[in-house]
């Protein structure tokens, strides 16, 4: 591949619509959901579950209920993503606000204790 290959795949990624929003944990035996927000939907995945498996998830119940019932027992899974392009602070403010109602709709627990 050459450089100007890669340069180009390279800008690309830094380019690329990464997306944000609304997801949920979920542990299958005790019915329990955790809701959280991201600006990146993607990451918010490894990072959530990385903390498990590591035993360093901020979450006391959650990371209780990981180590009572495993990695099987739990079910990632994003719940709405911002579908339109918004200034940072309006960014902040819809994660908040829809954050705010999914905790209610799924009768979850946000993320962070």
């Amino acid at each position: 591949m050459d450089k100007q290959r890669r340069k180009d795949i390279a800008q690309a990624y830094k380019e690329r619509k990464v997306p944000m929003g609304i997801f949920r944990l979920s542990c299958q035996p005790t019915g329990e959901t955790w809701v959280g927000m991201s600006r990146n939907l993607e990451g918010a995945a490894n990072s959530a579950l990385f903390s498990l498996r590591m035993g360093s998830n901020r979450n006391p119940a959650m990371q209780a209920a990981w180590k009572a019932h495993g990695e099987a027992a739990f079910a990632y899974a994003v719940v709405e993503t911002l579908a339109e392009d918004l200034s940072p602070i309006g960014q902040e403010t819809w994660l908040k606000e829809r954050l705010r109602h999914w905790i209610a709709a799924l009768e979850g627990r946000p993320m962070v204790a």
